[in-house]
């Protein structure tokens, strides 16, 4: 399919790169005909981006041995056919589907042979992930209405229901037989081939994405214990937190809440996907439904009220659970604020004691070092006093003087000892100023 746009004169418009896939993307899927009767096996396995790689490899070395196209590397499905049977391979973001439609051997004997004798063509390729799905499904007409899902099915689990028109009849009852296949049954009562590709295409579609959709209910059974625990711890906590005195007290109940909270955000992160794509397929369930438009055949439950009561209890649950994990996270945040803030105001009050002592610590060595410079004064003016003595005395023996030194010395403590202590003064101020 081109993107480019031909004007006049055969000018061409520039198309935005992605306008080729978003119109190839309705046309992804097509439905094909069908013409009744036909056996059709359908497989859906699980694939990471590795498998889905290999897969694809190996559908390509299928094709190419037997002569036949091989799809392209972009394409997501592809259809061949071989020795009278035709192959749709379909790859999704975490799942690849395998169907195969093959000729009706019985069609007056719904699902004879069994399945497992014509599933051989599924191992002519390798397994390309964990099986999630095999259906069995038997397009068979039935213009006079003679068929009875009642003879083929379990009846305390058969759901059956008519399209929009009444021209099909479609019926199972989602048990897995002898060989692992679930059975559906499709009665053709005038659908024609394209209608019948429809119509079959959306009904395996149903049961692939059931399944798929259920799978989240192990998570959310599995998560279940672990966010009830902390549930639990989270209560005993927040009332621990009331009683609780000391900053060693409450980091350790800080301590405790992180710990749930990053055990919840583990299972949360873990499980995220899972319940995600469990909403997406249910909902491709619910639209499937709808679009055939089910009519109720006789007293017999249709796939939409069966589903309802088998299926959205589970659905369900992965819901509320994962609706518990965010409120839970919520009141954990709250809780693990609450208890940080009291943490931090008790961090304050014991830095403003450090504060308040190491003030009175200051306090007390500005007062030893004022004691400390008062005898540092007295030490230096006696000793300089000392030294002005033994001047003098030299002075007065060697005639040079006439005044006492006795005399002398004592006149000059006062000065002495004033001298030393404006030194000391300057100094200190000197100290004072250049720390500031």
């Amino acid at each position: 399919m081109t993107a480019e746009v031909t004007i006049a004169d055969g000018a061409r418009l520039e198309p935005h790169p992605l306008r080729a896939a978003v119109l190839g993307e309705v046309h992804a899927r097509p439905f094909t005909p069908i013409e009744t009767p036909r056996r059709v096996l359908h497989f859906a396995f699980e694939t990471t981006p590795e498998r889905a790689g290999a897969d694809r490899g190996a559908l390509a070395k299928f094709c190419e041995q037997r002569g036949i196209a091989a799809p392209k590397p972009s394409d997501k499905h592809h259809r061949v056919e071989f020795d009278a049977i035709a192959l749709r391979w379909e790859q999704h973001s975490e799942f690849t589907t395998y169907t195969f439609e093959l000729p009706s051997r019985t069609p007056d004997a719904p699902f004879h042979p069994p399945a497992a004798t014509l599933a051989a063509p599924m191992g002519l390729v390798p397994q390309p992930g964990p099986a999630l799905v095999a259906v069995d499904l038997h397009l068979v007409g039935d213009a006079e209405r003679k068929i009875a899902p009642e003879r083929l099915f379990d009846r305390a689990s058969l759901a059956a229901a008519e399209n929009s028109d009444g021209t099909a009849l479609y019926a199972t009852d989602f048990r897995a037989d002898a060989a692992g296949f679930v059975r559906i049954l499709i009665a053709d009562r005038g659908l024609g081939a394209e209608r019948a590709g429809a119509l079959t295409q959306r009904v395996l579609e149903i049961e692939t994405y059931r399944t798929l959709a259920l799978l989240g209910l192990p998570e959310a059974q599995r998560l279940g214990p672990s966010v009830r625990h902390i549930e639990t711890r989270l209560a005993e906590v927040t009332a621990a937190t009331r009683s609780s005195n000391g900053l060693e007290a409450n980091q350790s109940l800080l301590e405790e809440l992180t710990s749930l909270a990053a055990e919840l955000e583990a299972g949360a992160a873990a499980s995220q996907f899972r319940f995600g794509a469990s909403r997406a397929y249910d909902e491709i369930v619910q639209r499937r439904l709808v679009t055939i438009g089910e009519r109720k055949v006789g007293g017999l439950p249709t796939w939409t009220s069966f589903l309802a009561r088998r299926m959205a209890p589970a659905i369900r649950t992965c819901a509320t659970l994962e609706e518990r994990q965010a409120n839970l996270a919520q009141k954990l945040a709250r809780a693990a604020n609450l208890l940080r803030t009291r943490v931090d105001v008790e961090l304050e009050q014991q830095n403003r004691d450090v504060l308040r002592s190491m003030n009175e610590r200051t306090r007390l060595q500005l007062m030893l070092q004022a004691t400390v410079e008062g005898l540092s004064v007295a030490a230096i003016s006696y000793y300089v006093v000392g030294l002005f003595g033994y001047l003098v005395k030299g002075l007065y023996d060697a005639g040079l003087i006439r005044v006492d030194p006795a005399l002398a010395t004592g006149a000059f403590v006062p000065v002495a000892v004033l001298l030393v202590w404006w030194i000391v003064r300057r100094i200190r101020s000197k100290h004072i100023k250049g720390a500031e």
